[in-house]
């Protein structure tokens, strides 16, 4: 006999599985936490709360995170307009989308296109409790089910569940093993990763096939040591935030002859 928790357990992912894909099909649209719910078959509050659970973020946020995920499918593989993608993906003012991009990819829209999806480095949050001695190192392993499936590695400290904007701190590895983040300021972090096959180019977009890892929130306090992490790369998943963040352009020859082991910023 089935578990009643699993076949509850079960029923909620699919119900937040059908408004992720009614988001991904009406992303222009000025959808509503109503109209999300009804397409889910809950009240607003039952849904809003289970959709948090299961993803890790709102309802709202996941929106946002589809339509800049879009804006960048759009602006590499269009001639549309900046405009014209920011009405394509439900903002009627280009000045507000070009601003909000900017704040998650971290380049402009225009920046975008022109560097093919990449940007030339990752800039890090400015953290002073680092600088007053009060930091600490996180430490641990990444590991993936299938080595030879992933590209370069990019591994970062974010406040929530969508890597996006500046990080506290990261690192790229060029296969999965030991890594080290130094100089952690005192706080409540996700650690995040994807990686894309370096078949692909290392070319983030929708409906390829991204890596992705999630361990946290890790609770990083002063002169409190924390545990090695076990990080675990898996195949992206319908109910997982997309990545917003640009790839760091870093596709030489020395990185892949393994010359380069990791980089950080």
């Amino acid at each position: 006999m089935d578990d009643p928790r699993t076949t509850t357990k079960s029923a909620i992912e699919q119900a937040v599985v059908r408004a992720v894909e009614a988001m991904s099909a009406n992303i222009g649209e000025p959808l509503t936490i109503d109209d999300m719910a009804r397409t889910a078959m809950y009240s607003k509050f039952h849904f809003s709360r289970e959709f948090q659970r299961v993803t890790g973020v709102s309802p709202r946020r996941f929106l946002s995170a589809l339509r800049f995920q879009e804006a960048k499918r759009l602006l590499i593989a269009t001639g549309m307009t900046v405009t014209e993608i920011s009405h394509r993906v439900g903002y009627t003012s280009v000045g507000t989308f070009s601003s909000r991009f900017t704040s998650s990819v971290g380049v402009s829209p225009t920046a975008y296109r022109q560097l093919g999806g990449f940007t030339t480095q990752i800039r890090t949050q400015s953290q002073p409790a680092a600088r007053e001695g009060r930091s600490t190192t996180l430490r641990g392993e990444v590991r993936a089910p299938v080595v030879g499936d992933l590209g370069l590695i990019f591994l970062g400290l974010f406040p929530g569940r969508i890597p996006q904007g500046r990080p506290v701190r990261c690192t790229v590895l060029t296969r999965p093993g030991p890594f080290v983040l130094e100089d952690v300021p005192p706080g409540s972090w996700h650690l995040l990763g994807h990686s894309v096959p370096k078949a692909l180019g290392e070319q983030l977009m929708p409906d390829q096939q991204v890596s992705v890892g999630s361990v946290g929130p890790i609770e990083v306090r002063p002169d409190v040591p924390v545990l090695p992490i076990d990080f675990r790369f898996r195949a992206m998943r319908t109910l997982d935030p997309p990545v917003l963040l640009a790839l760091l352009d870093v596709r030489s020859e020395a990185v892949w002859r393994g010359e380069v082991s990791a980089w950080a910023v």
